[in-house]
This record gives C-alpha cells, sequence and structure tokens, in this order.
C-alpha cells in the first residue's frame, strides 16, 4: 500500500530546510557577513585607537611620572630635588607606603616625613604616634588638618588659613634664622599648648611651622603648615633649600611615608576620599572631556521637531489595525483603557449630532442631558454609559460597546 504523498508547503507552515521567519509572518533576511562588518566596523576602530593611544603613552612614559611629594618625580608638584640634595650630603632616603613599614624603620637615626597625614585612617595615624614617642627620631608631619593633629600632635591644633606665603622666621630656631624667609605660608596656622615648643615663621601672630620635644630623649615633632618649600617648583626660592636641609637632613636616614591607594582600601583610610590622590590637573581633563561629551551629545542628538505625516510603505487596512489594538488591549487586560477609549469615541461622534461643542463633549453636565433629549430606548441611562464605572469582565466590555453603538444609532434616528 503506497502512502499517501506528503501535502504541498504553505504560506503558513514552511517546506523543510527553509529559512522560517518570526511568528508574526513578517519576513527579515538573514544578516550577511558584510551587514555584519558594516555595523561592527565603528566599534572596532574606537577600539584599535585606544588600544593604540595607550601603548603610545606607555611608550612614551615608561611608569617615570610620580604624584605630589614624591621624592622619585621631577614634576613641579615632586621633590626629587630636595632628595638629590640630601643624597649629595650623606643622607639616604627610603620610601615607605605602609604605616607598619613607616613605624618599623623609625628610630634614632631617622628622620620620618609623612607626606599626606589627612589620609590616614584611626589605626595608622595610632601606629605614626608610638613610633613618635618611642623612636627618639624627628617626625614631620606636612599639612596636617585638625583629625590628624588630635593623634599625631595632641598639644597642637589649627588656627586657620595663612594669608602670607613667605613669612620671616620670627624664632630661634637655628635652622629657621639660617633659612631666612621661607615658603612655610600659604597653608595653615597653628596654636600649641606643649612646654618648649619653637613657633616659627608666624602669620597674624600664629605660627605656620612648629617644632615640639618629643617624650624620648633626643627626639621631637616638626609641624609645617605648608609643604610648598620641599616642592621641586619652589626650592630655589627665598631659603627653601636651606630649611628643608635642616628639618630633613639632621639625621643620616630619611624614612619618606607615602600612604599608598592599596593600603586606603585595606581600611586605612581616614576623612579625605581616595579622588584626593588624583592629580590636580586630572581633574580638569576630565572635566573638558565631560563638557566635550554633552555638546557631541547635543551636536548628534535627534532635533525635535513638529509632527510630519508621512506615507506608510504598505497599506493596512483600517479593520486590520483596529484588531491588532484589540489584541493589545486584551493581552494586557486593559479593560478600563479599552473602555475609557469607546467611551470618549462615542462622546466626541455624539456631540455634533445634539448640538454640543466638541470642547464641551467631555462635560458630563452639558452632554448628558443633551443626549438624554435625544435618546429613544426605554431606560436607556446616557449618564452611566457615557461616563461610568469600567466593565469588570470582557464581557461587561463588549455589551458597553453595544450599548454604545445603539445609543449614537437612536440619537441619528431620532
Amino acid at each position: 500500500m503506497t502512502a499517501p504523498a506528503p501535502p504541498p508547503a504553505s504560506p503558513e507552515t514552511p517546506a523543510s530546510g527553509a529559512a522560517s521567519g518570526p511568528a508574526d509572518g513578517t519576513f527579515r533576511p538573514a544578516a550577511t557577513p558584510a551587514a555584519v562588518w558594516r555595523r561592527a566596523r565603528g566599534v572596532l576602530l574606537a577600539l584599535a585607537v585606544l588600544a593604540t593611544a595607550g601603548i603610545v603613552l606607555a611608550a612614551l612614559d615608561p611608569g617615570g611620572r610620580h604624584g605630589r611629594l614624591d621624592p622619585r618625580s621631577a614634576d613641579p608638584s615632586g621633590t626629587r630635588a630636595v632628595a638629590a640634595l640630601l643624597r649629595d650630603r650623606g643622607v639616604s632616603t627610603r620610601i615607605v607606603t605602609t604605616a607598619d613599614a613607616a613605624a618599623s624603620a623609625a628610630g634614632p637615626g631617622t628622620t620620618l616625613l609623612v607626606a599626606r597625614p589627612d589620609l590616614l585612617g584611626p589605626r595608622a595615624r595610632g601606629t605614626i604616634r608610638s613610633a613618635a614617642d618611642l623612636s627618639g627620631g624627628r617626625i614631620v608631619l606636612l599639612a596636617p588638618g585638625s583629625t590628624a593633629l588630635r593623634d599625631l600632635a595632641p598639644s597642637v591644633h589649627t588656627a586657620g588659613a595663612s594669608r602670607t606665603d613667605t613669612p620671616a622666621p620670627g624664632c630661634a630656631l637655628p635652622a629657621a634664622r639660617t633659612a631666612g624667609r621661607a615658603d612655610t605660608g600659604g597653608g595653615l596656622r597653628y596654636t600649641t599648648t606643649g612646654a618648649g615648643a619653637a613657633a616659627c615663621y608666624p602669620d597674624g601672630g600664629r605660627p605656620t611651622l612648629l617644632v615640639l620635644p618629643s617624650g624620648t630623649a633626643g627626639g621631637d615633632t616638626v609641624v609645617a603648615g605648608s609643604a610648598a618649600f620641599l616642592l621641586n617648583e619652589d626650592l630655589a626660592r627665598e631659603g627653601n633649600a636651606s630649611l628643608a636641609l635642616h628639618l630633613l637632613g639632621s639625621r643620616p636616614e630619611l624614612v619618606w611615608y607615602l600612604p599608598s591607594p592599596a593600603e586606603l582600601r585595606d581600611g586605612a583610610g581616614g576623612d579625605t576620599a581616595l579622588t584626593d590622590l588624583i592629580p590636580a590637573g586630572w581633574h580638569w581633563a576630565l572635566l573638558q572631556l565631560l563638557v566635550a561629551a554633552v555638546l557631541a551629545a547635543l551636536w548628534r542628538a535627534r532635533r525635535l521637531g513638529p509632527l510630519v505625516t508621512e506615507r506608510l510603505p504598505v497599506a493596512i487596512r483600517a479593520s486590520e489595525a483596529t484588531e491588532g489594538r484589540a489584541r493589545l488591549y486584551r493581552r494586557a487586560d486593559a479593560r478600563e483603557r479599552a473602555a475609557t477609549v469607546l467611551r470618549a469615541a462615542a462622546r466626541e461622534r455624539l456631540a455634533p449630532l445634539v448640538g454640543v461643542p466638541r470642547s464641551a463633549c467631555h462635560d458630563p453636565a452639558v452632554l448628558v442631558p443633551a443626549v438624554s433629549a435625544r435618546a429613544a430606548g426605554p431606560d436607556r441611562d446616557a449618564a452611566a454609559l457615557l461616563f461610568g464605572l469600567p466593565p469588570a469582565s470582557d464581557a461587561a466590555l463588549v455589551a458597553l460597546a453595544d450599548h454604545l453603538d445603539a445609543l449614537e444609532r437612536e440619537v441619528r434616528s431620532s
């Protein structure tokens, strides 16, 4: 017995091996390699440009740049020059990035410089304070704020900002008298209750440099309101170099403590955010990039003008559009929205039939009396039909549509 032949493939059921389209029947051609390349070439080109720029920048600057107050940095805000002068005088400079390493390196023959004391958290400040009390060496704090001073130098308090960049020594400290005027101003001023403290470079009666003896014999703590006298760009001005050499070169070894971002992430960070470690120039660069991005977005953004009617590429029957919209309402269970659309359309059609202006067609106080006077059906509640509650079921929605049609026919035939 011969098996029946398979039925021919219909438009609704594609033949075996044919590319099946989406469920709505719309044909969409498969993307060709050329089309995929055209779409992706812009992204690939941008990635290639970024990679090339990164390689070029890495080749031009192979790790030779460092941050502010870094003794390895030759930038204007670096301190390589003072490190070189100290090396010529037999003082070795050692860089540490953690509070534990700084405390371990501190001793009678060392000067421990804390470059950014405000970046330290409570644990790190306590570690440095213990080293200052027990080491018998010198601790130099550069521009510490009130929070850092509370742990590192409790007898010192801030007294506002300095208004003079290069004040006179104004004290009997040999290092200050030898150096003369120096760039210790432009930062913070201090007051102290510590006995035997040398208060130098006053501005408005408040010193910008303090030298306080510590509890251990031979040890002391230096509090400088500004670090400008150490920077490469200012070292040759006034008596900056002399003051720097006297303050940092009194011991044979200088331990330069630069808190690292990794240490701050591990919980040593204090009152200052990690963004404070970013050089100031980068903030301006990021701002310029942001402005450029906004301008580019405004330039390439779509201009929204008045609505323009366009001819559709294909003709769509009104019944098909209505059925499609109805299916969407049913899928979303939007009976209230469907009822609102039906009632609004009925009111707009009834208003000219009963002599109501279009501007008042949605006012029940105006439209309902006019329609009731023209409706011939018995027990016809025009207010409930045109302005009533939303239907509670699909059957009630269908009944509402039928009643609205009947009401419109009655008004037209009256």
